[in-house]
């Protein structure tokens, strides 16, 4: 298990590779899974040559992804510079009552949903989801079974980078595209995590959705600083009545 403090610059990373392809004339549909492809091709390789070499020392490990923000965050300063790039939302909007809404943001729900469902079924229905289910609970015995962890390691890593640059790419028409974008969903990444709870998939969708609807909720009624800071508070009220996170009971199911 990995803290990954530079997995926000991994959603920047995604962002501007759809960016770059759809400036060379590629389409925008066709920019994101190239986009979605070369950022999990950049995670396999930060895993081979950085992370990998620093397992079981999480010290270590979040200073080495710390550092890797930082230069990743300068990189794309030099090549793209500090202004704030984007990309021509797709698709039109439509009417509800007295709101207006984008239908590319049903496209966002959908595709929120539609990877959580995949990596649910990669998890609970492929000797992939097996194995990488068996290197997280026990590594020891799994190791002792037979089973290359440090390669079910590199590919999860990578699948994880691939997620990252699939929020990032699907992001990009709709928030602006700056070097240091991905630090914004880095504290709400870790916060859902965590008030999550052990099973990491079904606690991290239901308690992003939670605390999603709680900000949100709270921002369009005030404002976006009073909605941040009620997220805070939601994540901590959950904690103090759930300390092991909202799926802390589950005893079946493992991590998934």
């Amino acid at each position: 298990r990995v803290i990954n403090l530079a997995h926000g610059e991994f959603i920047m990373f995604g962002a501007f590779a759809t960016l770059t392809a759809s400036r060379a004339g590629v389409g925008l549909w066709s920019s994101m899974l190239i986009a979605v492809a070369v950022t999990a091709a950049f995670g396999l390789v930060v895993e081979l040559a950085l992370i990998r070499h620093l397992y079981e020392r999480p010290a270590d490990t979040m200073l080495a992804t710390w550092g890797l923000s930082l230069i990743l965050v300068q990189l794309a300063d030099l090549v793209y510079g500090s202004v704030t790039e984007g990309i021509p939302t797709p698709l039109g909007s439509f009417g509800v009552g007295h709101y207006s809404m984008s239908e590319y943001n049903l496209v966002l729900i959908g595709v929120a949903w539609t990877l959580a469902a995949l990596t649910w079924l990669v998890m609970r229905r492929t000797r992939y989801g097996l194995l990488t289910r068996a290197a997280a609970q026990n590594p020891d015995m799994a190791e002792g079974l037979g089973v290359n962890t440090r390669r079910v390691a590199t590919w999860t890593f990578a699948y994880g980078a691939g997620l990252a640059g699939a929020a990032g790419a699907v992001l990009a028409p709709v928030v602006g595209v700056i070097p240091t974008m991905g630090q914004l969903y880095v504290a709400r990444s870790f916060m859902a995590v965590i008030v999550g709870g052990p099973a990491f998939l079904a606690g991290t969708v239901g308690a992003s959705t939670a605390l999603g609807a709680v900000e949100n909720l709270v921002s369009r009624s005030y404002t976006p600083v009073i909605g941040q800071a009620m997220l805070l508070v939601a994540a901590i009220v959950i904690l103090r009545f759930l300390p092991q996170g909202l799926t802390g009971g589950r005893r079946r199911g493992g991590l998934v």
